[in-house]
């Protein structure tokens, strides 16, 4: 399974409905800043976000305009799988999986990330997120796409780990962080990959490399958590599938779903 076979088997309507009726009604893009209590760094995300029908795809981005979010409104999702923007493109395509095989059908396990600050709610979601990883003491994990509270369980799991995201920079705790995954998966046992790497292409080439190398890839994914779940049983091995709204917009109780098994 390549992303390309997903979009064309979505385009002959292989999976149900068929992508030409199913408009995006919605269109919208999320621009956060935070800095959790006790944590010595901020960051920032931007999402851009397509409903159709019950269901809202998502991808993170580096920027985007609000007019080429709105000019979404009322296309087709097959229209819009032929975008030219790729985080477009991922969101509908995230958006009409999510309407096709929700979530809430599909899942092996679906949990609730109850009501808390937005640290104590980044920590509920990173232990879940881990607890699916289930590394053994001594693991070395490559995570790709640096989230500090993961960083925090992996060390009370008593794992390892090499940080690595395209921004670089350092963790919490002032290591450095690695900008090429695949040059980091060396020398690692397994791989904890973000949501994002779909939308900034860097999925497929990983994947294929940690396949390669015998390495089981997990999952975590606001951006294309539909998507994601196709893949498992060709390199991935579970899914932490974390649909819009995320937890760090709301307070109360949020929900994540985790993949074991490839949607049918």
């Amino acid at each position: 399974m390549t992303l390309t076979d997903l979009v064309e088997l979505v385009r002959g309507g292989g999976l149900g409905s068929d992508p030409a009726t199913c408009t995006v009604s919605v269109g919208f893009t999320t621009r956060q800043g935070a800095r959790h209590a006790t944590r010595g760094q901020s960051y920032r995300n931007t999402v851009v976000s397509l409903r159709v029908e019950e269901a809202i795809g998502s991808c993170a981005v580096e920027d985007i305009a609000d007019d080429e979010v709105h000019a979404c409104v009322g296309a087709s999702v097959l229209d819009l799988l032929g975008h030219p923007n790729p985080a477009i493109r991922t969101a509908a395509l995230d958006a009409y999986l999510a309407h096709v095989r929700p979530h809430h059908l599909s899942a092996t396990k679906s949990l609730t990330i109850g009501p808390g600050s937005s640290l104590a709610k980044s920590m509920a979601r990173a232990e879940a997120v881990v607890d699916l990883l289930d590394p053994a003491p001594g693991d070395r994990v490559l995570v790709v796409g640096v989230v500090n509270s993961l960083l925090h369980h992996l060390r009370e799991r008593g794992a390892t780990y090499v940080p690595c995201d395209l921004k670089g920079g350092h963790t919490e705790w002032d290591e450095p962080i690695a900008t090429d995954a695949e040059s980091a998966l060396d020398g690692c046992d397994l791989v904890l990959a973000s949501g994002m790497t779909v939308g900034n292409g860097t999925f497929e080439p990983l994947l294929r490399r940690a396949a390669d190398a015998g390495k089981p890839v997990t999952l975590f994914a606001q951006t294309a958590s539909a998507i994601l779940p196709w893949f498992i049983g060709t390199g991935v091995r579970a899914v932490s599938a974390e649909p819009y709204p995320f937890f760090w917009l709301d307070g109360g109780p949020t929900t994540i779903h985790h993949h074991t098994e490839r949607p049918s």
